[in-house]
């Protein structure tokens, strides 16, 4: 392994009835390699499915974050990120594919994003599988971005990305504020943003 390429996450420093939770991929390899990668910061559910979609891997990533004043009991300007993961293959994908996926992304946010003082952004990350990535896709999801103010940003902000990756030809893609095609690129190193949330767990367990 050289400089550049993540190591492999330290799985033994995870209680052992965390990894006991973490679901088994048994009939895809690919995935199972991930969800070794993911189960530090996801919770994992094998075989979701939602408005007529399904996934064969779903992950939801919770952060709470507060502020104190002196002692931890005086606290305030508390404020929770979430994200939801959806990961299934799709062979040769289309922009379509992708289009409708981003409206499941609004949809969702209809039914699950409780818009409050506290909420401070969800985040709904499609990740396809796929054989190959054509132009097309690449060009799509490269230059895709897609984030909701709730009223005015008052009550946070929902965001939808996008990635799609190609494990046979070691390839992958990302819309802009997809950091976790880190945990996808099995390969070695890809071209994604360096200071999402993402981003700073993969310099803790794979360095």
């Amino acid at each position: 392994m050289t400089e550049s390429e993540p190591a492999e996450p330290r799985i033994d420093e995870l209680p052992e009835e965390i990894r006991e939770a973490v679901p088994v991929w048994a009939d895809d390899e690919y995935l199972d390699r991930v969800s070794d990668r993911l189960m530090f910061s996801y919770d994992l559910e094998r075989d979701y499915a939602v408005r007529g979609h399904s996934f064969p891997m779903y992950g939801e990533l919770r952060i709470e974050n507060q502020k104190q004043f002196l002692h931890p009991a005086l606290n305030y300007a508390d404020h929770e990120t979430r994200e939801h993961l959806f990961a299934r293959r799709a062979g040769e994908p289309t922009v379509a594919d992708l289009e409708r996926l981003v409206d499941l992304g609004h949809d969702l946010a209809e039914d699950w994003v409780d818009a409050n003082e506290e909420h401070y952004e969800t985040n709904f990350t499609f990740v396809l599988v796929a054989d190959t990535i054509s132009d097309a896709v690449r060009s799509f999801v490269s230059g895709f971005r897609d984030r909701t103010l709730l009223k005015y940003g008052y009550y946070g902000c929902y965001e939808v990305n996008l990635v799609v990756v190609a494990p046979d030809d070691e390839d992958g893609v990302a819309s802009q504020e997809a950091d976790v095609l880190q945990a996808f690129a099995l390969w070695g190193d890809v071209d994604t943003p360096d200071d999402g949330f993402f981003s700073r767990l993969a310099k803790r367990f794979w360095t």
